[in-house]
């Protein structure tokens, strides 16, 4: 399906309202404007297999501009509101991009990552901004009927750059009609209940792969999205039964901030119209889920997949219950477990994670990158793992963040799903600094909730509380404080840049 076919059976129905605003575009709208940005594309010259930039934050506009390309045959290419000129210059150039829409905020980033395009390629909402042309000015006039050589375009994401530069991750153009049901739209509406009269509540950036694609899986399917603006965790709540939500996607991280707010919020809101909670992008403690489905109830669903899109695993509410921990079987690849030799693991057995014969991609402009990733044994993303007897997979941890300690293999992600259970705990990261007697030591930075709190007096007890829940080995020396972790508006830890600094203090 497409958003064409509701804009005829339903026009009047919200496709979209934000949520800050309470702006809405129903689905003749969003026809309308998709179609008049497609002529805008075409009358600057853009052609099937050419690539738009997205530097936005989530605004009415960002949704459209995706259908616009979508039906235009283009690629489309959601870049990171947090990046600098540099960055976003690094990606506009990757990506060949030919014309780039931003929000008045980030156009002077906009501006400066692209030195050669003309300021009419530079779209910017809202006001418009110096270097860039407003966007409705662009679009006055223009028809909004459909274009005459409409084609199916897709999205190019780049990677979020948790351990590297980041990649763009390409598929193969689709050749069909705009309209045909792809493999992800057909399996999250068999797995999540995706259909007509469902309200679907992003609480996450825009431009990042999950939102984005799920967002436009619901105008597929004919759903109203609602689209914060920023995350708040009692707004998200009050959101929830304002609307009456019926489906969401969401990281761990906002369960930690919901379930830390007062109990008396907590209690306030209705949330009994949630059929679907989604969630995935890092690992969910398994304490933290437990109290989100005590909260909920069995409505909370699990995926484990990446921006490649190689596999796909999937879990209800109900075998998580039977399995806690696990992120499912697969339903899209053959899940390998191999050691570092490359030998097949069995049952239980602790190693790198493959997925062989899932869905094919390349990183943009980079076989190297793509071969680095793909063996005979499939693809593989640097996560460490293992396969239950019954085909459900378990996460360890990232194998670039393994500690090694006196010869022992420790994985820090199971400190880290301790300390964060503690009540004075916001956010934790744990990964190993240099030791000249063990060669790696345990270390932690914690955000507290509190940081008037932050001191011996609560380093000694957080300390005493992970002891008394896990081996002495897999516990951290020392723990240090900081009022903000280095995380991606995704929910996914900046590890890397903590453990950089801290060598590079060791020299």
């Amino acid at each position: 399906m497409h958003p064409f076919h509701h804009a005829t059976a339903q026009p009047d129905t919200p496709a979209i309202i934000m949520a800050g605003s309470g702006e809405v575009l129903t689905y003749a709208g969003l026809e309308a404007e998709s179609n008049r940005i497609a002529h805008l594309l075409r009358g600057l010259g853009l052609q099937r297999g050419d690539s738009i930039a997205i530097l936005m934050l989530n605004e009415m506009a960002f949704l459209p501009i995706c259908w616009a390309a979508q039906r235009a045959g283009l690629i489309f290419v959601a870049m990171s509101t947090k990046l600098t000129a540099d960055e976003a210059g690094y990606i506009v150039t990757d990506s060949g991009a030919k014309a780039i829409f931003c929000s008045p905020a980030l156009a002077e980033v906009a501006v400066a990552a692209t030195p050669g395009l003309a300021p009419a390629a530079r779209l910017c909402t809202g006001a418009g901004a110096p270097g860039c042309t407003a966007l409705k000015d662009a679009l006055a006039g223009l028809p909004t009927t459909r274009i005459a050589d409409e084609s199916s375009g897709r999205d190019m994401l780049y990677s979020s750059g948790t351990t590297g530069r980041p990649k763009g991750v390409r598929g193969a153009l689709p050749e069909g009609p705009i309209d045909q049901v792809d493999a992800l739209s057909g399996m999250v509406a068999m797995l999540y209940q995706f259909g007509p009269g469902m309200m679907y509540l992003s609480p996450a950036p825009l431009y990042h792969a999950a939102p984005l694609r799920y967002c436009m899986s619901v105008h597929k399917f004919g759903g109203t999205v609602v689209v914060m603006e920023k995350f708040d965790p009692e707004t998200y709540l009050r959101l929830v039964e304002q609307y009456r939500i019926t489906h969401s996607q969401l990281v761990p991280t906002m369960f930690v901030r919901m379930l830390k707010l007062p109990d008396d919020v907590r209690s306030r809101y209705n949330l009994s119209s949630m059929k679907v909670a989604i969630h995935a992008a890092a690992p969910c403690p398994v304490d933290v889920k437990h109290a989100m489905i005590a909260w909920w109830g069995p409505v909370i669903y699990e995926y484990y997949s990446a921006t490649e899109g190689a596999g796909f695993t999937a879990i209800s509410p109900q075998e998580w219950l039977a399995r806690p921990g696990s992120v499912g079987k697969s339903i899209l690849g053959e899940i390998r477990i191999l050691d570092d030799d490359g030998n097949r693991l069995g049952p239980n057995q602790v190693g790198r994670i493959f997925f062989h014969g899932g869905s094919s991609f390349s990183y943009h402009n980079d076989p190297e990158k793509t071969a680095s990733v793909m063996t005979e044994h499939g693809a593989t993303f640097g996560d460490i793992g293992r396969v239950d007897e019954d085909g459900y997979l378990f996460l360890t941890d990232r194998q670039a963040f393994m500690i090694i300690s006196g010869g022992v293999n420790v994985y820090p992600q199971e400190a880290e799903n301790t300390l964060i259970s503690h009540p004075d705990v916001a956010d934790v990261a744990v990964f190993g600094i240099p030791d000249e007697v063990m060669g790696e030591a345990v270390h932690a930075v914690v955000q507290p909730r509190d940081m008037a709190k932050a001191g011996p007096d609560l380093e000694a007890e957080l300390l005493d509380y992970v002891r008394s829940r896990l081996s002495h080995v897999k516990c951290p020396k020392r723990i240090d404080f900081r009022a903000e972790l280095p995380r991606h508006d995704t929910g996914k830890l900046y590890k890397r840049l903590l453990k950089d600094e801290y060598w590079a203090k060791a020299g």
